[in-house]
């Protein structure tokens, strides 16, 4: 809800109080924002759901509402529609004076919350020793962008990345590595994360098919656990090699820092986990594992699932570290919502470890755990995105890939108007179109559904896509070198509003503030991608010779109003953009 829509909330609840009684004062008018115009800007359906309770026709209760209504310094007067709708349209006083009050506001005019909450964001966690693939996009960007929004509204958000380091396949790369590179466990110069990834597979063959091998990669896990210095040395040298290599990825792509705390951070806590859901009891032995009985989840026969929280054998699983994780950051973080950006085949296993954290007192109703899944990235064949050999897609020629086919264009259309530009220049277009390009196809879907990954589309200069995004924004940028004018110095000078398209665009630029408002809630970062778009649109079509108005050549006060509209726009596209991880270009 934004600013706005805040304070004809509170005129329709002293409305409904003063027709209905007090006990009506804190009824939600059930405001919304109208899809056509000609029903005005926002509609309140309140009449429609208090029919029964007052026994009155919702028609009649519309007119009581009236009656008491005093929106006079915001809306024209308010008209009846259908059964009972109020539809509101804003006064073109009001809408210039809140484009004034912004104008030199870098937040727009949206405040931060009332009510800010410490919030941990769970990403990107990759596996270490493993090069980032296609599979590790979506959660970088979906996590980078929610964090960003979150901070933006106020919170105090920690941003984490759960790494997989520990168990098993360290056991078995170390193994593998002490028996055949032995040299390669001396210093982290020696190898690369290219060399890491081809030892890890052939460690992983090896383990599937040679016993004895198997035997040496799970003493290497019990020599880890118990802190062999040798051992030890092996594993942080792989850790070192694999975040630094992850880093230049992060870099590339605008990924914000977060703390890393791996699988291994929570190795010492898992023995206490075990303890409190025993004292708990919670846990149950099960053929020698200890699990915890699930409400709701039944295996094949009809029973009760059970989740492993520690194996016969003494050792600990996903479970276990993804439970200890609750605990802390209940416990010790102090946290009150805790975001798992995580692909959908996850869900199962969230409500799982979830429901036990409930049930151990760590979730409570005033802590929230939430699960935002996403689905997957598809090749043009609609399966999972693949190289010809069926390999994952590594991450860094999926970025390179953009940026080379982003470079080519650009020389091309140079060449064609002969227009000469730095190298540097080229580069640094090529580098932030490109890169933005990937993001946001990602970003600019509904994460709970997968996408087909399409260089073409992504890379369109027309549609919903960050090059039309981006050349909005330096169009803009391009008004003011063109007039030789300084947003900056343009004052709060005074907005006036005459044609349609400005009235358009000056509302549209001040609905930023309830789509962020929404997205806080459903942590859908699409929502902002389609407000930009239409943003953008809707500026192409005001700044249109044709549709729209003159700007430059306009007479004052008209030239100075429709300049400070183009800066407002620039700012939201900028401020935008920027929450979803993306850099503007001040020339393209």
């Amino acid at each position: 809800m934004n600013a706005t829509q805040e304070q004809l909330k509170v005129k329709f609840q002293q409305a409904m109080g003063a027709a209905f009684g007090a006990e009506y004062a804190e009824t939600d008018p059930i405001l919304v924002s109208t899809n056509n115009p000609k029903f005005g800007d926002y509609q309140a359906n309140v009449s429609l759901s208090l029919g029964k309770k007052l026994g009155q026709q919702p028609r009649a209760i519309a007119l009581a509402i009236l009656e008491k209504l005093d929106v006079s310094d915001i809306c024209e007067p308010p008209e009846i529609a259908g059964p009972g709708f109020i539809n509101l349209k804003l006064k073109t006083t009001y809408l210039e004076a809140q484009l004034n009050a912004i104008q030199s506001d870098p937040r727009l005019g949206i405040a931060p919350t009332k009510n800010p909450k410490r919030v941990i964001v769970d990403y990107p966690s990759p596996n270490i020793a493993k090069e980032m693939h296609v599979g590790h996009l979506r959660p970088a960007v979906i996590g980078d962008c929610i964090s960003r929004i979150l901070e933006f509204v106020g919170d105090d958000v920690l941003r984490i990345s759960h790494v997989g380091d520990w168990g098993t396949p360290f056991g078995m790369l170390i193994a593998y590595l002490q028996t055949e590179y032995p040299e390669a466990l001396t210093t982290d110069e020696t190898l690369d994360l290219g060399d890491l990834s081809s030892f890890y597979r052939q460690a992983k063959k090896r383990f599937d098919t040679d016993e004895e091998f198997k035997e040496v990669a799970r003493q290497a896990v019990v020599q880890l656990q118990a802190g062999d210095e040798r051992t030890l040395l092996a594993w942080k040298i792989v850790c070192q090699l694999s975040s630094r290599a992850y880093q230049v990825i992060y870099n590339l792509m605008g990924i914000a820092p977060f703390i890393e705390r791996g699988e291994s951070f929570y190795n010492a806590l898992l023995p206490e986990v075990v303890e409190e859901l025993d004292k708990l009891r919670l846990l149950v032995e099960n053929q020698g594992a200890k699990c915890v009985f699930l409400e709701g989840f039944t295996n094949r026969d009809g029973e009760p699932l059970p989740l492993i929280v520690q194996k016969s054998d003494g050792g600990y699983n996903y479970a276990a570290t993804d439970l200890a994780a609750i605990r802390y950051r209940v416990k010790v973080d102090k946290a009150q919502r805790v975001i798992y950006p995580v692909g959908a085949e996850q869900t199962n296993h969230f409500a799982q470890i979830f429901q036990v954290g409930r049930r151990a007192g760590w979730i409570t109703d005033n802590i929230e755990f939430v699960h935002a899944p996403f689905g997957l990235v598809l090749g043009e064949d609609g399966q999972k995105l693949k190289t010809r050999s069926g390999d994952a897609v590594r991450l860094q020629d999926l970025l390179d890939g953009a940026i080379a086919k982003v470079r080519a264009d650009l020389e091309k259309r140079l060449q064609e108007d002969k227009r000469e530009e730095t190298e540097d220049f080229i580069n640094k277009v090529a580098e932030v179109v490109g890169v933005s390009a990937v993001k946001y196809a990602d970003l600019s879907q509904n994460r709970t559904s997968s996408y087909i990954f399409s260089y073409d589309k992504m890379l369109a200069l027309q549609g919903n896509t960050a090059p039309y995004m981006l050349y909005a924004y330096a169009r803009i940028q391009g008004i003011s070198r063109k007039g030789d004018i300084n947003f900056e110095q343009l004052g709060n000078a005074k907005v006036l509003l005459q044609h349609e398209t400005e009235i358009t665009l000056a509302k549209h630029i001040l609905q930023l503030d309830e789509v962020i408002s929404a997205i806080e809630q459903d942590l859908l970062p699409n929502r902002l991608c389609e407000y930009l778009f239409q943003l953008s649109q809707k500026f192409n079509v005001f700044y249109d010779r044709d549709r729209g108005v003159r700007v430059l050549d306009a007479e004052e006060p008209l030239r100075t109003s429709r300049l400070v509209l183009c800066d407002l726009t620039a700012k939201t596209l900028k401020l935008g953009l920027s929450l979803l991880g993306i850099e503007v270009l001040e020339r393209m």
